[in-house]
């Protein structure tokens, strides 16, 4: 027969089921019931069970089928084939056939290892399998409470700031283990959790070179000296019992990794999904098991294809890993892919011929459609964003044209993505829709709109271009005028955006402070500099909008 394929339901482990008062069961014989689980009840009185079961089963017998003259060599034969079948454990019925259970068949089942147990003559077999389909409702309500609050607090994860450590954080405290993200060349990005050994380190990184998307097969060396995946790295649900040894054991799979690949995630691999390091010619798996270092290895090659894969590496496997790490890895699938305007080899192109001469609007076209917007973007938290954190960032506003450089994070974003509502963590500067020839006007008109946001602790600001009584003058004599008048101050950068951004608070020194990232002294002795060159008193509300005016001219 077949390998079992063991139904995606919570095994019962035997100890609970003899800790039921009301069945009173008692193990006779067999190895200790710790390390036993059961994963179905069946009943039969056939003397030969072993075609009608097929794995994992708590088969439920009251002898019937037991003749009198029955001797050693009868049990014997019974309980080989129960273990053969895979059967996880043994029960009799006391009454009406027997009184007791017979000494051969505790001898039996105590030289094949099968885990033996008295029936009461007051316990019901239906009301056995009855607890124990109990006791799996019960273990997977807590699963499915388990998995559904890790969702929860890997989504919230990844709306922070630093949202790929904190969902790396956040599935290590949820797993009990270690989580590393690694890059295309496979190098460690990010770590949370209890780091392992130098052993298991080295073997999660070869396990992830198994599933890494553009190296199918990579490693054909080294992974095979890697030793032996087992079935004991995925979860206990998903593991079917085997068909040799101990009932209720797990048999080792030498030489191959278990794949998940488009399977629910708790469900029983496919067989056929194996892959082997060794076998370069066929795809790489989604995920793979391995329990070689002393530890359960998981990685999950992520979505996005650019070789980007989650390690996992727990001191035990529980029900439900195997989700809360599924979902982990999308998250990051989101987080680190790209969130493409347009394809990287049109980006490319268009990046070169702008290195070129190219003129923007020439190039706009490779992008996308326009009209555009720019986004200038600052963390809540202290210092600078890190390129991933960046990326998350484009990733939530749809664009791969991301600028992480310092402490602002710009995005070019088709105007219709810019952002309507805040981001959760950022403070964001939108500037209005513009062609490609005015890309450096929006980025202009971007950082300004952040400055104020900044400054009124306002998360999301947008530039805003009206009709006003500045349209009024002809664009040339404005610029030559807000020249002129303000000469003395224009060959010091700092004086001219210090009083640009004064004026736009209504002259608060603390907001501006803010605006500006300097203190509130500087900012009072950089305004009393001003007044001083252009000789005027800033106080005069006729000269502060004159000199608004001028400012949006220069």
């Amino acid at each position: 027969m077949p390998d079992p394929a063991v139904p995606p339901t919570p095994p019962v482990g035997l100890p609970a089921l003899l800790a039921r008062e009301d069945l009173a069961l008692r193990q006779l014989a067999g190895p200790s019931a710790p390390g036993v689980v059961v994963h179905w009840v069946h009943t039969s009185e056939m003397a030969d069970p072993y075609p009608y079961l097929l794995g994992g089963e708590l088969l439920l017998t009251a002898g019937v089928h037991v003749p009198q003259a029955a001797g050693p060599d009868y049990f014997d034969a019974y309980v080989s084939r129960i273990v053969a079948a895979g059967g996880a454990a043994l029960g009799f019925g006391v009454a009406p056939v027997h009184d007791t259970v017979p000494e051969a068949l505790a001898a039996a089942c105590d030289r094949h290892g099968l885990p033996l147990l008295e029936v009461p003559p007051r316990t019901t077999f239906s009301g056995v399998a009855r607890a124990v389909w109990q006791l799996m409702a019960q273990a997977r309500l807590s699963e499915l409470r388990r998995v559904t609050e890790a969702q929860q607090s890997l989504a919230s994860a990844a709306s922070r700031p630093d949202p790929v450590p904190s969902v790396l954080r956040r599935l290590a405290q949820r797993l009990g283990g270690w989580a590393v993200l690694y890059g295309p060349e496979g190098s460690e990005i990010a770590t949370a959790g209890r780091e392992p050994g130098e052993g298991p380190r080295g073997a999660l990184a070869r396990l992830a070179g198994v599933v890494r998307p553009e190296r199918p097969g990579a490693g054909a060396g080294a992974e095979q000296q890697s030793a032996t995946a087992s079935r004991t790295g995925a979860p206990p649900q998903a593991d079917p019992a085997p068909r040799t040894g101990a009932a209720g054991g797990r048999a080792a799979e030498d030489g191959a990794v278990r794949s998940h690949a488009a399977q629910r995630p708790d469900a029983p691999p496919d067989p056929s999904a194996q892959a082997s390091p060794a076998d370069p010619g066929r795809p790489a798996p989604t995920s793979a098991t391995d329990t070689s270092a002393g530890l359960h290895l998981a990685a999950y090659g992520l979505g996005a294809g650019h070789g980007f894969v989650l390690g996992v590496a727990t001191p035990q496997r529980t029900p439900g890993d195997h989700t809360v790490a599924s979902v982990a890895s999308v998250l990051l699938s989101l987080l680190t892919g790209e969130q493409q305007s347009g394809t990287g080899a049109a980006r490319s192109s268009a990046l070169v011929r702008l290195l070129l001469g190219a003129a923007p609007e020439e190039v706009a076209p490779l992008l996308g459609d326009g009209p555009w917007a720019v986004v200038h973007a600052r963390p809540e938290t202290e210092g600078a964003p890190g390129p991933v954190a960046a990326s998350a960032l484009g990733a939530a506003l749809g664009s791969a044209l991301v600028d992480p450089a310092g402490e602002t994070v710009r995005v070019l974003v088709p105007a219709d993505r810019a952002p309507a509502v805040p981001l959760p963590g950022w403070t964001l500067g939108v500037s209005a829709a513009v062609a490609p020839h005015d890309w450096p006007a929006a980025d202009t008109q971007a950082a300004r709109a952040l400055a104020r946001a900044r400054a009124t602790r306002a998360p999301l600001l947008r530039h805003s271009a009206r009709p006003a009584l500045a349209g009024l003058v002809p664009p040339g004599e404005a610029t030559a005028h807000a020249r002129t008048l303000l000469a003395p101050v224009t060959d010091h950068p700092s004086l001219t955006e210090t009083l640009r951004t004064w004026l736009s608070l209504h002259g608060s020194w603390d907001r501006t402070a803010v605006a500006l990232s300097v203190h509130r002294n500087t900012v009072r002795q950089r305004i009393a500099r001003c007044a001083t060159l252009l000789e005027t008193d800033l106080d005069d509300p006729d000269v502060r909008m004159e000199l608004w005016f001028a400012l949006r001219h220069i």
